[in-house]
Parts: C-alpha cells; sequence; structure tokens
C-alpha cells in the first residue's frame, strides 16, 4: 500500500507579511504621533507668540506712564497724555460679574432640563434652539441690545439706555450657549449606575439631580463657567453697541460704561505712538486679569474636590 504523501506550504511567506503589516502600522502610529506632537506645539508656540508680542508692545508702556498712575487713573484722555484704565477695568469687572450671575442659574437649570426631564419632542425645539443661540454672530447680538434692550431700559428704568445694565443682559444670554452646553454634556456623560442607586434608595427624581447628579458633574459644570466668564471678558462688538462708551467709573446699572476691550477697539483704528502703545498696554492688563480670574477658579475648583 502506498502511503498518502502530505505536502507542507512554507510559513515563512505567512511571517514576513505578517511582520511587513507590523512595521507599517508601527510606521503610520509614529507618523501620526509626530503629527500630534506637531500639532501641540503650533498651539504652545501660537499662545507664546501672542504672549510675548503683547507684552514687547505693551511692557514698556506701562512703564512709561508709570503702573500706579495707569491702573488706579481715573481718567482716559489721550490728547493730554493722560492714561488711566481704572473705569474700563472697573466696567470690565461688572460686567463679567452681572452677566455670570444672571448666566450661570439659567444654564445649569437649562442643562438640567434637557438631559433629565424634557420630553424627547420638547429636548428636539430646545436644544437646536441653544445651539442657534451660540452660532448667532456678536454684531447681531448687539443689534438686538440696541434695538429692544436699550429702549426698554430706557423706557421702564430711566437713564440713557446705553448702560452698564444693557451690557450684563446680552452678555448674560451670549455666554448662555457656552454654559448649557457642557453642563449638558457632563451630565450626560455620568454613569447610570448614579442615578439608579439614588433612586433605589428612595430619592426623588429632583433629589437625586440637585444631590447626586449636579455635584458629580461639577468639573463639567465649573469647565462651562470658566469658559462663560472668558468670553464675557473678551467680548467687543456687541459690548460697543449697547454700553455707551464713556470712560467713566459706573456708580449705577444705568451708568454708561466702557470695558477694556472695547476701548481697544475703539481707539485703535486711529492711535499713534504712545497712545497706540497704551492700548497694548491695556490689552497686558486685559490678559493678565484673564489669567488671574482661571488661577482663581482653578484653585476654587480643586478646593471643591472637582
Amino acid at each position: 500500500m502506498k502511503t498518502a504523501e502530505v505536502k507542507l506550504e512554507p510559513t515563512f511567506i505567512y511571517d514576513n507579511n505578517k511582520k511587513v503589516e507590523l512595521n507599517i502600522k508601527r510606521f503610520t502610529e509614529k507618523i501620526v504621533e509626530k503629527i500630534f506632537f506637531i500639532s501641540a506645539c503650533i498651539s504652545i508656540v501660537s499662545v507664546f507668540t501672542i504672549l510675548f508680542f503683547i507684552f514687547l508692545k505693551g511692557g514698556p508702556a506701562i512703564l512709561k506712564v508709570g503702573v500706579r498712575d495707569f491702573l488706579t487713573g481715573s481718567e482716559w484722555i489721550p490728547e493730554a497724555d493722560i492714561y488711566g484704565i481704572k473705569p474700563m477695568l472697573i466696567a470690565s469687572v461688572y460686567a463679567t460679574l452681572g452677566a455670570t450671575i444672571i448666566s450661570v442659574p439659567i444654564g445649569v437649570l437649562t442643562a438640567v432640563f434637557l438631559a433629565e426631564i424634557a420630553p424627547k419632542s420638547i429636548a428636539k425645539i430646545v436644544k437646536p434652539a441653544v445651539e442657534l443661540l451660540a452660532g448667532i454672530p456678536s454684531v447681531i447680538y448687539g443689534f438686538f441690545g440696541l434695538l429692544v434692550i436699550v429702549p426698554l431700559i430706557h423706557k421702564h428704568i430711566g437713564g440713557a439706555g446705553n448702560s452698564l445694565l444693557a451690557t450684563i443682559i446680552i452678555l448674560g444670554i451670549m455666554i448662555l450657549p457656552t454654559i448649557i452646553n457642557i453642563s449638558e454634556n457632563a451630565l450626560r456623560s455620568l454613569p447610570k449606575e448614579y442615578k439608579e442607586g439614588s433612586l433605589a434608595l428612595g430619592s426623588s427624581h429632583i433629589q437625586t439631580i440637585f444631590k447626586v447628579l449636579i455635584p458629580a458633574a461639577k468639573s463639567g459644570i465649573f469647565t462651562s463657567i470658566v469658559l462663560g466668564i472668558g468670553r464675557a471678558v473678551g467680548e467687543t462688538m456687541a459690548v460697543i453697541l449697547v454700553s455707551g462708551n464713556t470712560p467713566m467709573i459706573p456708580h449705577a446699572l444705568t451708568d454708561r460704561v466702557r470695558t477694556m476691550t472695547a476701548n481697544i477697539a475703539i481707539e485703535m483704528g486711529y492711535a499713534y505712538g504712545l497712545h497706540q502703545e497704551m492700548l497694548f498696554a491695556t490689552g497686558v492688563v486685559l490678559l493678565v486679569f484673564i489669567m488671574i480670574l482661571n488661577l482663581v477658579l482653578n484653585k476654587v475648583t480643586n478646593k471643591a474636590g472637582v
């Protein structure tokens, strides 16, 4: 009897193919990692380039005028070489603080409504409306404030209408989408076990929201507040249209104001010499103000255990 001969195919071909595929994957991963690294470096270099340029242009100007006179001076008269940004600094702080007080409760409660309470039929209407609100250009907000909010303030509260109050209302509306979207995403990303465990222990739905879900999502909520404040501090066009643009320290909500960003945008087009340098110096103060604000909020966040 003849025994059947079994021919074994060489396996080295398959091994070589696997090695080639593995080498290609490693090479591709290294390229992608390099691309990510270069992108991160570009972001860092861009930030430091902007900071270097602003400080280079504005730092010496502050020393020329004097740090104390620049920060505590109550008059801004470029024709007389008098540059005090105290009115603009106070107006920026008041406007940002007021907008935050208005928008944070409304934004967080709206996010809770969308994430936990709203039926799908209503959420389909509210969610696109919030996203549309985020996409509206700032100049349109300014037009709305100028044509609607300013006349209402003038008619029912008093004053010229262009005021600190109008600025606060506009900024509060503008930062709402940021707070709502990020807070909602933070609430939706929580594990279902948090909610189910709380309900299983006998808590009501509202108790679960305020005692379990919101504390658990406070990291995302704090992030939304920080980003919202950042937008409020840096907003320019809408503020120019509704604030009145008067560099005076506000003593009432109906007083006209001028923020630091508005001051730069209004005067940069025709400024030259020391005047232009002092506008760059205002940008330096604005950057330092935002940095300090972020550091303070990060400290508060860390103490809260976020």
